[in-house]
């Protein structure tokens, strides 16, 4: 029998399964199949990207935690990690015990979004109507939790109205509506959005979520220079492995996606998108264990006071 050390030694020989925890083609699942191509190569075994959807994103994470903790099962989920604990009751893991931490990868952007034909013209002229017709306006997102639907809420708080919200199931449904014309407002990321912006032709954008404007959409001023002050909403993403992981097997990992992050096909992919990869810094176990601990309790506040509860 192989002894702990050279089964670690010999990691991985045979294929790793990144869970995604929501459905194919949504804006986490670009991320993850963008990076497993690389991560593999690196790794000298195939990654392969797999969907585990439902609850609100909580299904893959507690599958994860519930996994064998020899590397072969990990996790890619973004600032949903940080929501899960204000938004469900009854979660079956804790985002900061039940796993271990291999690096933060990404920043997505956000963006403020209305159908077409929607009467006003810029960021003035939408506050004057939203304010005005408030009982009126329909606010999009992706379902209870998703990062869409805190972007509105911070929207709808900082401007101080309560929209009629609509939630979709998913952020590609929502979108396909918002451009159909059967709702009226939309915040979400550029993953998603950036082609549709690029158009030109099926949607109106208001601003964006970041601090600063977007390099590869600098025509769009931020929501905080048009008087949202201090609006920030970028959606960070992690690599998860299960608690007990041994540290020579997560070294590995992290060695990994280092190495698909300085990839240039995805650094041009991610520009694209209008996406960010962090600092080599913050690709660390360290690093991504704190972000977490500190959206957790950012996010938390925002939850509890709007008073929202997942299913």
């Amino acid at each position: 029998m192989q002894s702990p050390a050279a089964a670690q030694a010999a990691w991985p020989d045979k294929p790793i399964t990144m869970v995604v925890p929501y459905s194919a083609g949504g804006p986490t699942d670009v991320v993850a199949r963008m990076l497993a191509i690389p991560m593999g190569k690196s790794l000298g075994q195939t990654v392969v990207v797999e969907n585990t959807v439902g609850a609100g994103g909580t299904i893959a994470p507690a599958r994860v935690a519930k996994a064998k903790p020899d590397g072969y099962t990990i996790l890619i989920h973004h600032m949903g990690m940080a929501t899960a604990p204000a938004l469900y009751k009854k979660l079956s893991y804790d985002p900061l015990k039940d796993f271990e931490y291999i690096g933060q990868v990404m920043d997505v952007p956000m963006t403020l979004l209305s159908r077409k034909d929607f009467p006003a013209n810029n960021f003035k002229e939408l506050l004057t109507y939203v304010k005005a017709n408030k009982d009126k306006v329909s606010l999009a997102n992706a379902g209870i939790g998703a990062v869409s639907q805190l972007c509105g809420l911070l929207f709808a708080s900082q401007i101080g109205v309560d929209l009629t919200t609509v939630p979709y199931k998913g952020a590609g449904p929502a979108l396909n509506d918002l451009m159909g014309g059967q709702v009226d407002l939309l915040c979400d990321q550029t993953t998603q959005t950036a082609p549709v912006i690029k158009d030109g032709n099926r949607v109106k954008v208001f601003g964006v979520t970041t601090p600063k404007r977007l390099t590869s959409m600098p025509d769009i001023p931020t929501l905080d220079e048009q008087g949202l002050k201090g609006f920030d909403v970028r959606v960070w993403h992690g690599i998860y492995a299960p608690k007990g992981t041994p540290a020579a097997v997560t070294g590995k990992l992290n060695v990994a996606l280092r190495a698909a992050l300085q990839d240039e096909v995805v650094k041009q992919r991610l520009a694209e998108l209008s996406s960010e990869i962090v600092p080599m810094d913050k690709v660390t176990p360290e690093a991504l264990r704190s972000h977490l601990a500190a959206e957790t309790a950012k996010w938390g506040k925002v939850i509890r006071a709007a008073g929202i509860q997942g299913e």
